[in-house]
């Protein structure tokens, strides 16, 4: 299996044809979109009930089928001449406990061998990088190697910023720096990426629901709203796939539920139709923020993200100048 530390060996230039996994969402349609624009063809397995049927009309080839067709899919893309591919998009991880889930996805005898010790045998966890790992293992024993989305599309990951107009008061800031311990704390744990958080108490963990269902949750328990939500990526991340995600449905579904904070993780995550998303929240007064593991805690980290652009990146240069001292 290709670690992700190994990416620097691969020379992203050759790769010319690129295998799309697509689950729900917009990202797998922004990622198919910015491959093209890069000038690869893009063959596209849309799993089913989840990816959007207008893949069609942005890749090269776009076939879909179930979760249960990992030998399916692995022959179908060897076929295609793809030996790289990417994951992108959200599986709804809860239908997995629908009754008859597993024989309704009819799988092949490939994704059984896989998948055995997982939902037969039980001897193995169903936690999403468990999950995940044996997906990937399932492709690369067939010469299909898995790497990050954002290995194609960089532009995709959030800067070190405030996106918005508004900026969280210091109130929220402690609840920020609260929630990202905690928030941090969950992924370590493989439970869920984000947390809800107000006067330092939590609302709502995000688990199998997904973020903005825990964000519903949190709504409906705190009436007054002004809450806080943070996601963050798990330690030591691997960027292939379960990246955090955040776009115009995360701040929409805040804005009715009455948060009032998005602080996600700089660098590590996806950020889906952003003028679209920083437009909306400004219109309902939601602050978003993208830190880094450093900010947290920092007391010059409320300062350093009241201050203009400008001044912002001044300070930043400053920091990147200043003589390191024994």
């Amino acid at each position: 299996m290709t670690p992700f530390t190994q990416l620097d060996q691969i020379d992203l230039a050759s790769i010319k044809r690129v295998g799309l996994v697509a689950g729900w969402g917009r990202f797998p349609i922004v990622l198919a979109k910015a491959l093209k624009a890069s000038g690869r063809e893009v063959v596209c397995m849309g799993v089913y009930d989840h990816a959007d049927p207008s893949l069609k009309e942005i890749c090269d080839v776009c076939i879909f089928n179930g979760l249960g067709k990992f030998g399916w899919a692995t022959k179908f893309f060897r076929k295609h001449g793809v030996e790289y591919a990417t994951f992108a998009g959200k599986i709804h991880k809860f239908h997995f406990f629908d009754p008859g889930f597993i024989w309704r996805q009819a799988p092949d005898l490939y994704t059984i061998r896989f998948f055995a010790n997982q939902f037969l045998l039980r001897r193995s966890d169903c936690k999403d990088d468990s999950l995940l790992l044996t997906a990937i293992r399932a492709f690369e024993n067939r010469g299909v190697k898995l790497l990050p989305a954002t290995y194609f599309a960089p532009e995709l990951l959030m800067r070190r910023q405030l996106l918005t107009k508004r900026s969280p008061s210091s109130s929220q800031w402690q609840d920020v720096f609260f929630g990202w311990k905690l928030a941090r704390e969950m992924g370590r744990l493989d439970v869920g990426q984000s947390v809800d958080v107000k006067n330092r108490a939590v609302l709502a963990v995000e688990a199998i629901e997904g973020t903005d269902e825990a964000i519903r949750r949190a709504g409906a328990l705190c009436k007054s709203g002004k809450f806080v939500v943070v996601k963050v990526a798990k330690p030591n991340q691997d960027m292939r796939f379960d990246v955090p995600t955040v776009g115009p449905g995360t701040v929409k579904t805040m804005a009715e539920a009455g948060a009032a904070v998005l602080a996600v993780e700089a660098k590590k995550t996806i950020f889906i139709d952003p003028e679209e998303t920083i437009r909306f929240a400004d219109d309902h007064h939601i602050a978003i923020v993208a830190l880094v593991e450093e900010d947290v805690d920092n007391p010059e980290t409320e300062r350093f993200f009241s201050l203009s652009t400008l001044e912002r990146v001044g300070v930043a240069a400053a920091s990147m100048a200043r003589p390191e001292t024994n």
